[in-house]
């Protein structure tokens, strides 16, 4: 089974980044051969659309599972229409949130956000 967790660093025991759409970097893990690599999230830099951009990258790492803190409605709609499980994380490492999945600790991730369109366009709100 692989996860796909978006991180700030390419280290395993880095904090998971609180922005899916642009975190730096994903760690794709594989729970089979316990081997770890590191994927550029080109999405990061996106003037919109950096969500969809990245659930399309985190679908083409043929992951099973994603572990994140949010995740906007429409990076959710591709996730889920190729069939990954997305799981909310818990404040902790990246090692410590792959540990507590194997484990079972780990809720689906059932709060679902209306996205931050806009963001990087430097908009003003009034």
């Amino acid at each position: 089974m692989k996860i796909v967790i978006p991180v700030d660093e390419k280290d395993i025991k880095t904090d998971v980044c609180e922005a899916l759409g642009r975190a730096p970097y994903y760690l794709v893990y594989d729970t089979g051969t316990e081997e770890a690599e590191f994927v550029d999230n080109s999405a990061a830099i996106s003037a919109g659309g950096a969500g969809i951009k990245a659930a399309q990258i985190i679908v083409d790492t043929k992951a099973d599972i994603l572990l994140t803190p949010r995740c906007g409605e429409n990076a959710a709609n591709v996730l889920k229409a190729a069939g990954i499980k997305i799981y909310k994380t818990i404040d902790a490492s990246v090692k410590e949130n792959i540990d507590a999945f194997i484990a079972g600790e780990l809720p689906l991730l059932d709060e679902i956000h209306g996205g931050f369109h806009g963001h990087g366009r430097g908009r003003r709100r009034i």
